[in-house]
């Protein structure tokens, strides 16, 4: 842990950096999460899942979650993964960090060089604008920040209880071996009224959540060195070409191309 001392004049970006080991089973973390900064979470190494109260981001390599001040997570973690993250000092109000910064959580594209300049702060621990050397980093830095780019990797989460079980039971059948008109019953809502509560709760048709949920499964296995045919055959696909279309359809490139760039 590197969060150096709120009180320290100068310092504008702050770091943190732990690696999980553990091969066998899952675990998670709540990371330092000081008040009046905004973080960027990365992995030099693994696949995350980053959860709030109301939504869940996979994060596969080349990635990373931007999170606002303010907002309360944590990180679920499975095999040997590298955490990574920066804090950032947020202006005063009505000022953004930089252009674009995003207000919500979200899922962007890490730069080569912003990877760099991430694992360099880590282990610095924090950097000071009234050192020279430091302080061009800070600018390099917000530099790269401005290139962030977001990418649709967020599962909302529903808050009606009926709906909240429903995802519960999905996470838990990875292979779609229940029908879903099963799952439904077991939690006391017709497909219709299921219809209704995730559009309102999560503005995706059931449909539309089920497929990013099962695109977020995907990320985590093919990122672990799984098969895209040993994975959609899990999903439940009946072949990887389907699986593969479905994957291109909400990322615009194919498993391969995806996890190369």
């Amino acid at each position: 842990m590197s969060i150096s001392r709120q009180e320290d004049r100068g310092v504008e970006i702050r770091s943190f950096g732990v690696t999980f080991r553990n091969q066998q089973n899952a675990g998670y973390l709540v990371p330092p999460q000081p008040k009046g900064w905004q973080q960027l979470i990365y992995a030099t190494r693994g696949v995350m899942t980053v959860r709030t109260d109301d939504c869940a981001w996979v994060v596969p390599p080349h990635r990373g979650v931007w999170i606002p001040a303010g907002i309360r997570y944590r990180v679920e973690m499975s095999g040997v993964v590298a955490l990574r993250m920066l804090y950032l000092h947020s202006p005063r109000r009505g000022r953004q960090l930089f252009p674009n910064a995003s207000r919500t959580c979200s899922v962007v594209n890490v730069t080569p060089l912003l990877r760099e300049l991430i694992v360099r702060t880590v282990l610095l621990g924090a950097l000071n604008s009234t050192i020279p050397e430091q302080k061009r980093l800070i600018g390099v830095i917000r530099d790269e920040l401005k290139v962030l780019v977001a990418v649709p990797l967020q599962l909302p989460m529903p808050r009606d209880a009926r709906a909240t079980r429903f995802a519960t039971l999905v996470e838990t059948d990875p292979g779609s071996a229940t029908p879903v008109e099963t799952l439904l019953r077991k939690c006391g809502a017709s497909r219709r009224t299921m219809e209704r509560l995730f559009r309102a709760e999560t503005a995706m048709s059931l449909g539309q959540w089920l497929r990013r949920q099962k695109l977020l499964r995907a990320l985590r296995r093919l990122a672990d060195g799984d098969t895209v045919q040993t994975v959609a055959l899990e999903l439940g696909y009946n072949s990887a070409s389907a699986f593969i279309v479905m994957f291109q359809k909400e990322l615009g490139q194919t498993p391969r191309r995806y996890f190369e760039n």
